[in-house]
C-alpha cells in the first residue's frame, strides 16, 4: 500500500512539473524589468530573455558588473537592453526604477523581482537595525515596485514574476529577520493574488521558491554555518521564466522544495537533531 502512495505521488509530481504550454515565442519582444540583475540567477535569467529576444531593463547596486550583464545581453540578441543602478536599501529608488523602466520601455510585460540583501547569519543579524535594513531590501521595496509598476502590467495582461526563497515557506535556523522578510513577501503577494482576481485584473503572479543557496550574496553570508550546497543557476533561471510565461501560480526549484513546504505542514516543529543535520553547530 505504501508503495502504491508513493508511486502515486510521484506520477503526479512527474506530470505537474512535466506538462506545461511553454511558448518560447511569447517572450520575443516582451518588456521586461528585472531587479538583481548582476550575478547568480538574476544574471542568468537577463541571458535567458536576451537569448528570447525579451527587451530588457537590468537594475542591480553594482554599476560595474551591471555594464559587463548589458554587453552580454546585447551578444547574445536581445533587441534593446537598459541598465539602471540602484540600491533597494533606499525608500526612493523603486519609483526611480520604474519610471526608468515605463521611460525606455513605453510599458511593462514582466516585471521580475530578483534582488535581495543578506545579512551575515549568526546571533549579530537578529538586530533591529539589521532587520529594518532587511525588511527594506526583501520585502518593502518588493511592494514598492508593484504598486508602481501595476498599472502598467493591468494595461498590457502582465506578469508579476517574485523570485523568492525556500525560507518564505520553511524557517530555518541562524536567519530569522531574512526569513521573516521571505515570509512577508509570500504572504503579501498570496494576498494580492486574490485581491486580483476579486477585482477581475488579468496580472498574473507567479511565485517561485528557490533555494537560498542559489544566490551568492546569500550563501556567503551562512559560510561555515550551513551545509547546504549551491543550486544551479541556468537550469533556476530556466524554471523561473517557463513559470512566468506560462503565468503559473508557483514555481519549486529544485521540485523536491515542494515536497519539503508540503511536510512542513505535517512536521511543524522538527527535532532539533533534524535540523542540526545541516548546520555546522553541535548541542551546548
Amino acid at each position: 500500500m505504501k508503495v502504491l502512495l508513493l508511486t502515486g505521488v510521484g506520477a503526479l509530481f512527474f506530470a505537474y512539473y512535466w506538462a506545461d504550454n511553454f511558448d518560447p515565442a511569447s517572450l520575443q519582444g516582451a518588456r521586461v524589468l528585472l531587479t538583481g540583475a548582476s550575478a547568480g540567477v538574476g544574471e542568468e535569467l537577463a541571458y535567458c530573455y536576451a537569448r528570447l529576444g525579451s527587451h530588457l531593463v537590468l537594475t542591480a547596486h553594482t554599476e560595474a558588473l551591471l555594464q559587463k550583464v548589458v554587453g552580454n545581453c546585447r551578444k547574445l540578441g536581445a533587441p534593446k537592453v537598459f541598465y539602471i543602478a540602484a540600491d533597494m536599501a533606499s525608500a526612493e529608488v523603486p519609483e526611480r526604477v520604474v519610471r526608468f523602466a515605463l521611460d525606455k520601455l513605453g510599458g511593462l510585460d514582466y516585471l521580475v523581482l530578483n534582488h535581495l540583501g543578506a545579512a551575515p547569519a549568526g546571533t549579530r543579524a537578529r538586530s533591529a537595525q539589521a532587520a529594518r535594513w532587511l525588511m527594506q531590501v526583501n520585502f518593502l521595496s518588493y511592494v514598492q515596485l508593484t504598486s508602481l509598476a501595476l498599472p502598467s502590467l493591468t494595461e498590457s495582461r502582465g506578469s508579476l514574476v517574485v523570485v523568492s526563497s525556500l525560507l518564505g515557506r520553511v524557517p530555518r535556523s541562524f536567519s530569522s529577520p531574512y526569513s521573516a522578510a521571505k515570509f512577508a513577501v509570500d504572504s503579501f503577494f498570496a494576498s494580492l493574488r486574490r485581491e486580483l482576481d476579486v477585482q477581475d485584473v488579468n496580472v498574473a503572479i507567479t511565485m517561485c521558491v528557490l533555494g537560498l543557496w542559489d544566490r551568492a550574496s546569500a550563501a556567503e553570508g551562512v559560510r561555515g554555518v550551513t551545509r547546504a550546497k549551491a543550486a544551479l543557476g541556468p537550469k533556476a533561471a530556466l524554471a523561473v521564466i517557463r513559470g512566468g510565461a506560462t503565468r503559473a501560480s508557483r514555481v519549486f526549484y529544485p521540485w523536491r522544495f515542494h515536497l519539503l513546504c508540503l511536510l512542513r505542514g505535517w512536521l511543524p516543529r522538527p527535532r532539533a537533531w533534524f535540523i542540526r543535520q545541516e548546520l555546522n553547530v553541535t548541542a551546548a
